[in-house]
């Protein structure tokens, strides 16, 4: 089997392969995808076999490099036209998720590098470019990290939501990114994990990554965090995020924006984590972000052995929410950390 070396997502030169792990397998099961076509590299994003806003982005630019290599193209033509239908068709897969669109963007810039250059080059450039974003990542997410453990060196616990680990990105994760640096340096954190639903992406994806990597961690309902708060068993609330305005206003996971007003409430601090990567240049409000729209079956069938809901009753499902910028103490980036008001000076 290839050596993903503790990577959530690799990329297989030698069998020019996108590599990842099936996350909808975990916890009772760690499953290892070796993906070589767009249909089968477009379903693993949707179905969500791989997620998280930079797993996402490093997985395209790998899919793109990966059917670039597998192309059957005769003519630089055909060739820039399959390209650009690869970039297309990979980008519907998940539209709030703007890693993606930012992966799909910087290997459309390399291939706009290799002009007059043989397809052999061009395809050349474009693997080397996507190593790069893949090597890129764990650095980024690593400073993040360093950055974060300073916000919560006098912190016991923390409190987070979805999964913004290891999982969701290739290596140390952005929002869980600080607590595993704390942990290296000695602040041995607690960690509360929001379960997630509708999918319970913080029962089965972040309690898995944390406790194997040693964590104290405790899993709560949803709609256990306001007693969680209010008792102070947390000194703060820490979240990745698939979309932020330029404004500051953030998309993350569905249920982010309801731990952001409580967490005003009892006076918590609320830190975002993520890659300069995951500020949309394209939306100056959180309004100008499109909210991802999910299959009811995932709220009324999914988990439960029978029906959970009655036939005749509907469910809504968005993927996201928008948590405004008001309510975010700060956000924590490989560049350090700054405030929502100075994000529009800094992008």
């Amino acid at each position: 089997m290839f050596d993903m070396r503790g990577e959530t997502v690799s990329y297989d030169t030698q069998n020019n392969a996108l590599v990842i792990i099936d996350q909808t397998e975990l916890p009772n099961k760690c499953v290892q995808l070796s993906l070589k076509t767009r249909e089968e590299i477009y379903n693993a994003i949707k179905l969500l076999k791989l997620r998280g806003a930079p797993c996402i982005g490093v997985s395209a630019a790998i899919a793109l490099s990966v059917l670039a290599n597998n192309s059957e193209a005769r003519t630089k033509e055909e060739f820039l036209k399959e390209f650009d239908f690869n970039c297309e068709y990979l980008i519907s897969s998940r539209p709030t998720a703007v890693n993606l669109s930012w992966a799909v963007n910087e290997m459309k810039n390399t291939l706009l590098l290799c002009k007059g250059k043989s397809l052999d080059t061009i395809k050349k450039a474009l693997q080397d470019k996507a190593l790069s974003i893949h090597s890129d990542d764990i650095l980024r997410c690593k400073r993040i990290g360093v950055c974060g453990a300073e916000l919560l060196k006098n912190c016991k616990a923390v409190l987070t939501h979805c999964n913004a680990g290891r999982l969701a990105c290739v290596k140390y994760g952005t929002a869980l990114a600080p607590v595993y640096v704390s942990y290296e340096q000695g602040n041995r954190l607690k960690v509360y994990v929001d379960e997630t639903r509708p999918l319970l992406q913080g029962a089965r994806l972040t309690a898995f990554e944390l406790a194997s990597a040693g964590v104290d961690t405790t899993v709560i309902c949803d709609n256990m965090a306001s007693y969680v708060m209010k008792n102070g068993l947390v000194d703060a609330v820490i979240v990745g995020a698939d979309s932020i305005a330029l404004n500051g206003d953030t998309a993350n996971k569905i249920g982010t924006s309801g731990l952001s007003v409580l967490a005003r409430y009892y006076n918590i601090p609320f830190y975002v984590c993520a890659p300069f990567s995951t500020f949309n240049k394209n939306a100056l409000t959180g309004g100008d972000i499109v909210i991802e729209m999910r299959d009811e079956s995932e709220v009324s069938e999914m988990w439960y052995s029978k029906r959970m809901t009655p036939e005749a009753v509907g469910a809504l499902n968005p993927a996201f929410d928008i948590t405004d910028a008001s309510l975010i103490s700060c956000f924590i980036t490989e560049k350090g950390v700054i405030r929502p008001e100075d994000i529009k000076n800094l992008i």
